[in-house]
């Protein structure tokens, strides 16, 4: 019987894609956690096993059944790693922080005709003890060991290799192999494209990778397909690879394959060589012009790929450079965020004080919250000079992200750092 939070040790191995962590996980707690594009299992409401959903669209369903009874037997074994993306919604794609909920709230409210409730007159719940974070998380210790924490039996784990070897378990006629402990290897908060990526790329290593396999499991095609049908996930991925490359960019070699909340790159944030993850990056960036990428990918991606423009008038989406992405002006996209980005650099990133927050992840988080309230005043005054961004950040130049009251958990952390330099703008509600 599983019970949550779950919490098991966890070794942390860092190679040149990125961070992961290995940990052993039983079998009955997977079937509850993880999901594929293509399969999921579903508990029995008498407690006798699970049932499987989406299974006819898997290539080789066979194989369930002579995996199940491997497992089955006394020498069954499986010592490689099952390979999992954690915080990965099926429907919606990475899941969000608590403050990314609280920004949209914002920005609805101040989008109602009557202008809603204003904000000054909100105050917080005093006293109101914080939600227990949603996501999977890691821990260290203080003699550097680490614990990885599910919260939940949400399905918020992605398979991104290994899904035949979990399901065959759903196929066991007794619950009594169940509890087998199952070696996998999880990255955090994973963009998609990267799963992909990883997926083929482990597959290539063993046997030619069968491309449509690939684009229908994961929505992407290995080779390299026109930019016009990239779907928001891929050009914001595309624009991260190259803000992390690229010489002209502030965040050159600042971009990691890691965990949004990392704890190394928390305190990397504290010095002048500070990190920041690729989700957060990628997150930043596709807000801009998506408001619901899984949907947008769904559809594009649906029964065939279709061009980006196609999604013109199948969605109300009011990001503010959508029309751009529609129209394919990625040109115009990156050029925006550079800039802005180097306006960052120039007023709140040069000189942070010691202990800033600015430059941890809940600072570049408030930082792109920032950019998605200029972007559309950019875009239509057709001015994304790097001087833009600067004049109207200048004001946010003297805050103090060191002080004590942006020393809070990353919902609460990104609000006040995002309200504060509202505040110093002129722009708050």
């Amino acid at each position: 019987m599983v019970v949550f939070p779950f919490e098991t040790p966890a070794l942390r191995v860092q190679q040149p894609l990125g961070t992961y962590y290995v940990a052993i996980l039983p079998a009955d707690l997977l079937l509850q956690v993880a999901f594929s594009d293509v399969m999921s299992a579903v508990a029995r409401a008498d407690g006798s096993g699970y049932d499987l959903t989406g299974t006819q669209r898997l290539k080789q369903p066979k194989r369930l059944t002579q995996i199940a009874d491997y497992i089955a037997r006394e020498d069954a074994a499986f010592p490689n790693s099952i390979i999992l993306a954690g915080n990965f919604l099926p429907d919606t794609g990475l899941i969000e922080d608590d403050d990314d909920a609280e920004a949209e709230a914002d920005a609805a409210i101040q989008s109602e005709p009557t202008g809603g409730i204003p904000l000054a007159s909100q105050k917080p719940n005093e006293g109101q003890v914080p939600a227990p974070p949603r996501g999977w998380n890691i821990n260290e210790s203080s003699t550097g060991a680490f614990t990885l924490t599910i919260p939940t039996a949400e399905k918020l784990a992605a398979i991104i290799d290994g899904q035949h070897r979990l399901f065959a378990f759903a196929e066991l006629k007794s619950r009594t192999r169940l509890d087998m402990s199952l070696i996998c290897s999880v990255f955090l908060d994973l963009p998609k494209p990267y799963q992909a990526q990883l997926f083929a790329t482990i597959n290539s290593t063993q046997k030619p990778v069968d491309k449509s396999l690939t684009y229908e499991l994961f929505g992407y095609n290995i080779a390299d397909d026109k930019s016009g049908f990239w779907t928001p996930d891929k050009l914001a991925v595309f624009m991260t690879r190259k803000l992390g490359t690229e010489e002209a960019s502030p965040l050159k070699g600042r971009i990691i394959v890691a965990p949004k909340r990392d704890t190394v790159l928390e305190q990397m944030g504290a010095g002048r060589d500070w990190k920041v993850s690729t989700a957060v990056i990628v997150e930043g960036v596709m807000r801009l012009f998506s408001a619901n990428p899984k949907r947008d990918t769904n559809f594009l991606l649906t029964p065939h790929a279709k061009e980006r423009s196609s999604l013109q008038r199948q969605f109300a989406d009011k990001s503010p450079l959508r029309s751009a992405y529609l129209e394919g002006n990625d040109t115009v996209i990156y050029t925006m965020v550079l800039n802005y980005l180097l306006s960052c650099q120039q007023i709140l990133w040069a000189n942070p004080r010691p202990g800033s927050f600015i430059t941890k992840t809940v600072g570049v988080q408030a930082a792109f919250d920032i950019l998605r309230k200029l972007a559309a005043t950019a875009y239509e005054a057709h001015d994304i000079r790097v001087e833009f961004f600067r004049e109207r950040l200048q004001p946010a130049a003297e805050i103090d992200f060191s002080a004590e009251e942006f020393r809070k958990a990353s919902g609460s952390g990104r609000s006040t750092s995002r309200r504060a330099i509202e505040g110093a703008m002129g722009t708050g509600h």
